[in-house]
């Protein structure tokens, strides 16, 4: 994904963005220190949301299209109910605890320096996606495509690769007790 380097608009400080009659789309924007709970409907083509908080904020048919989050809290956001068509995000130094990404294509994706205690990415495709330095304590991989992910910078994870696809994912050895846990063996 590319960074958004120069914005065309930047917004800031806002409790609520303008009702989709007023406006729907959001080009190459970037919104900073905004507090937003509602943004469905609405379409983010390369916008960035910069130190945000959109905490359980409805999603319902929004359009995130080369969307960054940074420094943000994503407490409770269900993704899972944006499009999915073109469907593309990043993440960086972000809290995202308690989001869904149930069934979403999310390859390629990245997720850096982020918290992410019980995510769910049931169903998910996380093919190819960066995983740098995230804490994934309790997140609930199921039907997850994670080929090709690289989970040797990550920490907390719990994966059952009878239940996944982990076809070249890589793993630090010390790890690989992770990926044991459901049959409750004693690794010393």
């Amino acid at each position: 994904m590319t960074k958004l380097t120069k914005p065309t608009e930047s917004i800031s400080n806002l409790q609520e963005l303008p009702k989709p009659a007023q406006r729907e789309d959001y080009e190459k924007c970037e919104f900073v220190n905004c507090t937003l709970t509602d943004i469905s409907n609405l379409n983010f083509i390369d916008c960035s949301f910069k130190n945000c908080n959109l905490s359980n904020c409805n999603v319902n048919s929004t359009k995130l299209q080369g969307v960054e989050f940074i420094d943000c809290k994503l407490l409770g956001l269900n993704f899972f109910r944006a499009k999915d068509f073109a469907f593309e995000v990043y993440f960086e130094k972000c809290l995202l605890d308690y989001a869904s990404f149930d069934s979403k294509k999310l390859n390629k994706s990245e997720f850096k320096n982020c918290k992410m205690h019980e995510v769910n990415f049931t169903n998910a495709d996380l093919s190819k996606s960066t995983l740098v330095n995230c804490d994934l304590f309790e997140t609930l991989f199921a039907k997850t495509n994670l080929s090709g992910v690289d989970f040797t910078n990550s920490t907390n994870f719990s994966i059952d690769p009878e239940a996944n696809n982990l076809k070249n994912a890589r793993f630090l050895t010390q790890d690989l007790f992770r990926l044991l846990t459901r049959h409750n063996l004693i690794i010393e």
